[in-house]
């Protein structure tokens, strides 16, 4: 038997080791690799050869990488292209005698994983590539959901409700701004609707108006003295620029550095003599890498998804694809979910907005249907192991 590597990439999730723990499980259980080996800081530190032997943690240590937030191997972003990069990582995995790649993230990185697949298969070299999807911003195509966003919205409801008792409590004439994740899509920022405490929501998906957002704020303030608004990062003026755009692509991938939307609200709510005073709460990075807020849900299928795509690299002709989720309906008519594989190149570079049909007009929310959506997904707390009242994390596997 040859070696595996498991790298991660892109922004980190509450879940995302969870999907690393489930490929180091399954080849415990089912050894069908020698060693899993764990490419450190994402493809910029396996090209650079630094590597960690992830193949005999304890079952104790399986479950604390498990609950913890974020990459435990590290991350990056890095623009995987260059034919130079292409035959670098098969140099790798040559001196590493490892036959199989897992590469956990999200389009960027199926694109890289559909890249390789064709690369290889041109020059007749015995390697395979098999992506595990994950993303908050859940705008992966094809699948019903993506690892990492039922927690990422299960801790943005949790904090809009907690602010929004906040902002309730006072009689001072102010409008509350929130702001999520979300560069392309907004489905995390729709999922706070399920709280019910959202007065309106700004989406990518509809080019924001100026006038009409302001009338909106107006009205609500005229009708009730509150209005609590929530913003996705991405929302963006009929021009296709972002409200907060700084004018700098900064990421490594030529994406531009977002966050700000609040803050642009905020000002022309001010400006415009509406109230005196807005109260900004950005979501950013706390959304996407609390455990103590994790869903069930969402931990159990990121793991079994980790577990899924380890089995089905068994066969040898697996390669070049993706194992994905789908919705189903248990037998007492409840929600469920099944796994799939589909092509890697399906998902490149392809993101998948929040439907149309589900957004209401004048920035008032979301549907029923979208909160039927929402609702299974961020069920269930997982019962985490816990020191002095803090959960237990893993120490980073690239800070050792």
């Amino acid at each position: 038997m040859a070696n595996c590597l498991v790298a991660q990439s892109g922004g980190p999730t509450a879940v995302i080791n969870a999907s690393l723990a489930g490929v180091i499980r399954a080849n415990q259980l089912n050894p069908l690799y020698d060693r899993v080996l764990g490419g450190l800081h994402g493809i910029e530190g396996t090209l650079a050869g630094n590597l960690f032997d992830l193949t005999d943690l304890s079952g104790h240590e399986i479950e604390v990488l498990k609950q913890t937030p974020s990459c435990a191997l590290g991350t990056c972003r890095y623009k995987f292209s260059e034919e130079a990069d292409f035959q670098r990582l098969i140099d790798v995995m040559d001196e590493n005698d490892i036959s199989t790649m897992f590469y956990i993230g999200g389009n960027g990185s199926m694109s890289t994983v559909a890249a390789m697949t064709a690369w290889a298969a041109e020059r007749n070299l015995d390697k395979r590539f098999i992506g595990i999807p994950k993303t908050v911003d859940n705008d992966l195509g094809l699948m019903d959901h993506c690892p990492g966003f039922a927690s990422a919205a299960k801790v943005a409801c949790e904090i809009t409700h907690a602010t929004r008792m906040d902002y309730d409590a006072y009689t001072r004439p102010e409008v509350f701004v929130l702001e999520t994740m979300g560069r392309d899509a907004g489905w995390l920022a729709a999922s706070t609707c399920l709280t019910g405490d959202v007065d309106l929501l700004v989406l990518p998906e509809v080019d924001f108006r100026r006038s009409i957002f302001l009338e909106q704020v107006r009205t609500k303030m005229e009708q009730q003295g509150s209005c609590y608004v929530v913003v996705s990062e991405g929302a963006r003026w009929y021009d296709g620029t972002y409200l907060s755009a700084n004018g700098k692509a900064a990421d490594g991938l030529g994406h531009a550095m977002l966050g700000g939307a609040a803050g642009r609200l905020k000002s022309m709510i001010v400006e415009a003599g509406i109230v005196p005073r807005c109260v900004v709460q950005d979501l950013s990075r706390v959304a996407r890498s609390s455990n103590f807020a994790m869903s069930l849900v969402d931990l159990e299928e990121s793991y079994d998804l980790g577990v899924s795509a380890h089995m089905r690299s068994a066969k040898p002709e697996f390669t070049g694809q993706v194992v994905g989720i789908r919705r189903g309906q248990g037998v007492d008519g409840g929600y469920n979910t099944e796994f799939f594989a589909c092509p890697a190149s399906d998902l490149a570079n392809f993101v998948r907005p929040f439907p149309s049909e589900w957004i209401l007009p004048n920035y008032q929310g979301v549907s029923d249907e979208a909160l039927d959506y929402f609702r299974p997904l961020i069920q269930g707390e997982p019962k985490l192991i816990c020191e002095n009242g803090i959960p237990v994390t893993m120490r980073p596997f690239n800070r050792r």
